[in-house]
């Protein structure tokens, strides 16, 4: 197999463990040839010269260990690995901030939310997390490697620094010199089973939490209890009967290796999507009216108005995570001030925070907003009660006839703005930054659709919002007839 077709965007991703549904594709030995590309990278990419210092982080999958050992095999006798063990994405990137870790690099072996049989690499240098055209690199570099020798490995307590940090951030952030601002406080935290079970241990409780109820702390790759994943609804309802049967004050969850996050309300109210970008907007633009928040270009209608209402701006932006951050990045040089970019998948970068794409720093800044709330006598919703809510949401995927002919998604979204424009109730918008995004009203309901193409896969994906319940069955009605024109129907 080719290695460049385990590209992802921005990371490395593939099937590492053979089952009865898969034949692995990131196999040890796959990764020892990337572990030379790695190196490539740093020296000829990077321009880094002499020893090269690479830390090595894991979250909880089955194939992590393995995967480390194949990444020994691959570097040179040039390089120092300083082993994390279990640690968050997040946390391999400060490896290259914090000065008692001073890490050239920092890689982070995870695939995020999916299956346990899936497993990946992320990379981090000082200057930020890898981009396209670096893992192209990576890639196109990757070889067996020349026996020259292996790595120095020496253990890193990373993940014990990256945990203080955090707690420094909230007690700062609460603006209290209470060295326990949240005593008083029962939070439970939901890791799924991954990365995230530290959170509650050092970062929650030396800051006073009551954490007792906390669920799937332990690491386990074979995730028994739910995916760990902060937008499915399985793993939502799971923190939400906790919080509830507990009568915790916030219930926490994290994805696999905590590069997303979101709460749940005492009673039991899932501020994520639409909600987690509304609430972190109230949060931002108090202190900054004006700011400039970057999303991805499938949120709702009514989050547009919010933020206005809040003396911001929303620019909705291409999809992928790395995609909105590098938009905020660009604003931000361009003279407009972003504090935020963030998908609604729950990835969310800070200004602040140098743009990292960290869940539990998402968290402890609503963590930090708690204190000043209770004095008020406010809540979480309460921040966000102006936020409409519509009343149906729906998302539908179209897998392309031939999945080898990517042109065909371009092909339907070059023709459907000529479709769109039959129809009096329905409004082009303009501009937009990804797809083909119409307003609906009259017989429609009041909504609006948006058809965008998959980052990673050979589909396009329709999402559709109605302020009318039943109106976005009328939209798909319509939307279907021009659909089957390129044999793209809902799949069963």
């Amino acid at each position: 197999m080719e290695l460049t077709r385990l590209q992802n965007g921005s990371d490395i991703r593939g099937v590492a463990l053979t089952t009865l549904k898969h034949v692995a594709t990131l196999t040890p030995e796959a990764v020892t040839k990337i572990a030379v590309g790695i190196e490539k990278w740093l020296r000829e990419s990077k321009h880094l010269t002499g020893n090269l210092k690479i830390a090595i982080g894991m979250d909880s999958r089955l194939t992590g260990p393995s995967l480390y050992e194949a990444l020994l095999l691959g570097f040179s006798a040039q390089v120092t690995v300083l082993k994390v063990g279990l640690a968050t994405t997040p946390a391999l990137f400060m490896a290259t901030q914090f000065k008692e870790v001073a890490a050239d690099c920092g890689v982070m072996i995870s695939a995020s939310h999916l299956p346990f049989e899936y497993n990946g690499l992320k990379f981090f240098t000082a200057t930020g997390g890898a981009e396209k055209n670096d893992i192209a690199f990576i890639l196109e570099k990757a070889e067996t490697p020349q026996g020259s020798g292996m790595p120095k490995v020496v253990t890193s307590a990373l993940m014990s620094l990256y945990s203080a940090d955090l707690v420094r951030k909230i007690k700062v952030g609460t603006g209290l010199t209470n060295e326990r601002p949240l005593a008083g406080y029962h939070i439970i935290v939901d890791a799924g089973n991954g990365a995230g079970g530290f959170f509650a241990e050092k970062v929650l409780q030396p800051l006073g939490a009551d954490t007792s109820g906390s669920q799937f702390l332990d690491p386990d790759g074979h995730f028994p209890n739910h995916v760990p994943n902060p937008d499915n609804p399985a793993a939502i309802a799971s923190i939400q009967a906790a919080v509830l049967a507990q009568g915790a004050d916030l219930g926490i969850i994290f994805d696999t290796d905590v590069d997303r996050g979101a709460v749940i309300t005492h009673d039991g109210v899932a501020i994520n999507r639409n909600n987690l970008i509304a609430l972190l907007s109230v949060l931002l633009l108090k202190n900054h009216p004006g700011g400039t928040i970057v999303t991805n270009s499938p949120t709702s209608a009514h989050l547009e108005d919010f933020i206005q209402t809040l003396g911001g701006q929303q620019d909705r932006y291409i999809s992928g995570y790395r995609n909105v951050i590098n938009r905020g990045l660009a604003l931000n040089a361009a003279g407009t001030y972003c504090p935020l970019a963030i998908e609604t998948s729950g990835h969310a970068a800070f200004k602040e925070n140098y743009f990292l794409d960290d869940g539990a720093y998402v968290v402890a800044k609503i963590l930090m907003a708690l204190p000043q709330l209770k004095k008020e006598k406010k809540t979480l919703l309460s921040l966000i009660a102006d936020l409409k809510q519509p009343q149906e949401a729906h998302e539908y995927r179209y897998a392309y006839e031939n999945p080898a002919d990517d042109s065909l998604g371009e092909q339907v979204l070059n023709t459907l703005p000529d479709f769109v424009a039959d129809f009096p109730e329905w409004q082009e918008v303009l501009p937009n930054a990804e797809g083909v995004r119409v307003n609906v009203t009259g017989r429609f309901g009041a909504g609006w659709f948006l058809l965008r193409k998959s980052l990673h896969e050979p589909l396009l994906v329709l999402q559709l919002e109605n302020d009318q319940q039943g109106k976005n069955q009328v939209v798909l009605k319509e939307l279907t007839k021009f659909l089957q024109r390129f044999a793209l129907v809902i799949p069963k």
